[in-house]
């Protein structure tokens, strides 16, 4: 997909970081947008500051783990713009709880919030928005955002990683099968690593039925690699820097879409270790 003037782009978490950068991006590309995500204050702040700068946007209050939001949210994007191009499955949250603890110790609470978002919110708009632009017949594409989390090895942000994973392989089955189908459906997959967002503090519109009890279990100390990470000096990209790296990748038909060279440092010590049978171990760099 190159030509985006004129068409309709969909993003989901769009009140915030990466979502709020790609939602502006599309408007500067002079696409209609349809900005959804379920902190609707921030939504709304998002849709006066597109329109702001001439935009065409309607915001859409969505919680992507539920599936009749997401056909709601595909219903309203017909029924003003008449159909969809580009689709940003983008929503996402990690339990800040559980990033403190082995895995054993996560709760229930934790794996079931952060597994509906990040991967059924992925599966949902998959479901919803994926017939409809086949049937379209024109030149569409979707961006699944993963994570740099999703590649590499990762002993605290367990459920956040095994999330993101998942969207990962979603997206290759897609790709695959759909160029099987001559489809006119293109897929990428972000993987971004150092982007700024509100991601900590993603607890703020977590749902009453996943909040977790008082904490009784004393807090362990984790292995981390985002511990090294957090050392180093690295570049760490704007939401919109990020969103202009997204459209160059979409033009040139790229599907991993990483945002910076150390996914292809730990990326391959990781490959390397399962290809000579080693046991994990946190990346060198």
């Amino acid at each position: 997909m190159k030509e985006f003037k004129d068409k309709v782009a969909v993003v989901t978490g769009a009140a915030s970081g990466i979502g709020r950068g790609l939602a502006g991006q599309c408007a500067k590309e002079g696409m209609k947008v349809v900005i959804a995500d379920i902190e609707e204050a921030r939504l709304k702040e998002t849709e006066e500051a597109l329109k702001s700068n001439g935009a065409d946007v309607l915001a859409v209050k969505t919680d992507v783990p539920k599936l009749e939001d997401i056909e709601a949210l595909a219903q309203k994007t017909l029924d003003t713009y008449g159909g969809v191009h580009l689709l940003f499955n983008n929503a996402g949250v990690q339990a800040e709880s559980s990033s403190r603890k082995p895995p054993w110790e996560y709760t229930l609470a934790d794996w079931e919030w952060v597994m509906g978002v990040n991967l059924w919110g992925v599966i949902h708009g998959i479901k919803v928005f994926v017939p409809i632009m086949l049937d379209q017949n024109t030149e569409c594409h979707i961006v699944n955002t993963s994570s740099m989390a999703g590649l590499i090895t990762e002993p605290q942000l367990v459920i956040y990683a095994t999330t993101k994973a998942g969207v990962i392989k979603i997206s290759e089955a897609m790709y695959l099968q759909l160029q099987q189908r001559n489809a006119k459906l293109g897929v990428s997959v972000l993987c971004p690593a150092f982007v700024t967002s509100d991601l900590g503090n993603a607890a703020r519109n977590r749902p009453q039925e996943f909040q977790n009890p008082v904490e009784t279990q004393e807090e362990t100390e984790q292995p981390s690699l985002l511990k090294k990470i957090q050392k180093g000096n690295w570049n760490t990209l704007s939401p919109e820097q990020c969103a202009e790296l997204v459209f160059q990748c979409i033009r040139e038909g790229t599907f991993y879409i990483l945002t910076d060279p150390l996914i292809d440092t730990l990326v391959k010590q990781r490959i390397d270790n399962i290809l000579k049978r080693q046991s994990p171990a946190l990346p060198e760099f």
